[in-house]
């Protein structure tokens, strides 16, 4: 990671951190809460990352706790790495939806099992959207950054549940 810039994964970790030291666990917990309807962390990229951030010095690992948990804080170092990525070029982001890509096969899909996709897919985004929006609310007294990147995953849902009702008629 020295020399490189950092991917995505690691900036968010660094990101949070900022917040104070966490765990492997604390920072699933905190990137789901905080960036999970828009940015999504397995947490064998957290662990994967983890030690490669402490390799470079931009973390410093705090000594075990219970059951083996090992806290995590940003460095000087990673610091300035963070800032160079955040203030840096977003790039560009690409759109994955499952339901979409069948919808561009619909035509080998039976009747039936194209309707209960829609179906399926507009109760997990009518679900989704309440979620993001108690979820924005919650946010919007202590991490108004947080709050407003919420925005995009309630517009997000919304469009889909616009496209999905359209698809309906």
């Amino acid at each position: 990671m020295a020399g490189k810039e950092l991917n995505a994964t690691a900036a968010a970790l660094l990101g949070l951190l900022h917040d104070g030291s966490m765990t492997g666990g604390q920072l699933m917990s905190e990137a789901t809460r905080r960036l999970g309807p828009f940015w999504t962390m397995t947490r064998s990229q957290v662990y994967r990352e983890l030690p490669a951030l402490a390799e470079v010095g931009y973390v410093r690992v705090g000594k075990p706790g219970p059951r083996a948990s090992v806290p995590y804080t940003i460095s000087a170092s990673g610091k300035r790495a963070f800032a160079k990525w955040i203030n840096g070029e977003s790039g560009i982001g690409q759109l994955r939806d499952p339901v979409a890509l069948r919808t561009a096969f619909a035509g080998h899909m039976t009747p039936s099992a194209l309707s209960e996709m829609y179906k399926s897919a507009m109760e997990y985004h009518t679900e989704a959207l309440a979620d993001v929006r108690a979820r924005a609310k919650e946010l919007a007294s202590d991490d108004a950054g947080a709050a407003t990147a919420m925005d995009f995953a309630i517009g997000y849902h919304k469009a889909a549940l616009s496209w999905l009702r359209a698809r309906q008629k």
